[in-house]
């Protein structure tokens, strides 16, 4: 597997270079992120470390062997104990069961290093790949949403709790407290 790595100026070059290959595959199941994302990368890519530092935000890249990045799984909007969660993963290493691992993986430096207790998740219902990751990692619909005019379904996974079955009364509640609109995985 590769390794997860916190976002980092050095990833920059990689980085743009994933979300250029991957951009039609993207496109394909989540909302296209446009020409002034390619056109501005650099000064995103400022803006989104500036969030991390700030601890609003926490993006991570999948990075393979050659240096090269297969997938990112980032944690947006963290606030009161929740945040959303985003992921991605390349083309050539999707259905391999990355995607799985990532966001497994993710729960411990959720709950351990950052101090969450739920995470929030959204998918469209034509994005069948990433429904499924959402169910088997723990994941349970709590309700309908729109993502850039597409239908789709709003996840929680209580992270307190990881034996309990998903979309408990006291994961459900948490959910209610907080922003119920999700954005676009990161």
């Amino acid at each position: 597997m590769p390794e997860m790595q916190l976002l980092r100026p050095g990833h920059a070059a990689a980085l743009l270079a994933f979300e250029q290959e991957n951009r039609t595959y993207f496109a394909a199941s989540v909302p296209d992120r446009g020409d002034d994302y390619f056109a501005r990368f650099d000064e995103r890519h400022r803006a989104l470390l500036a969030e991390q530092e700030a601890g609003v935000c926490y993006f991570h890249v999948l990075v393979g062997a050659e240096g090269e990045v297969l997938g990112r799984v980032n944690l947006t909007d963290v606030a009161d104990g929740g945040a959303d969660l985003g992921y991605r993963i390349a083309e050539r290493a999707a259905g391999r069961g990355l995607a799985t691992w990532a966001v497994r993986e993710l729960f411990d430096l959720a709950a351990c290093s950052y101090g969450l207790t739920v995470l929030r998740a959204a998918a469209t219902l034509d994005n069948a790949a990433s429904r499924a990751v959402l169910t088997r990692t723990g994941f349970a619909v709590v309700g309908e949403t729109q993502l850039s005019g597409r239908p789709g379904l709003t996840y929680l996974r209580d992270l307190t709790n990881p034996t309990a079955p998903p979309g408990t009364p006291a994961a459900r509640s948490r959910w209610s407290t907080m922003a119920e609109g999700t954005r676009p995985p990161s």
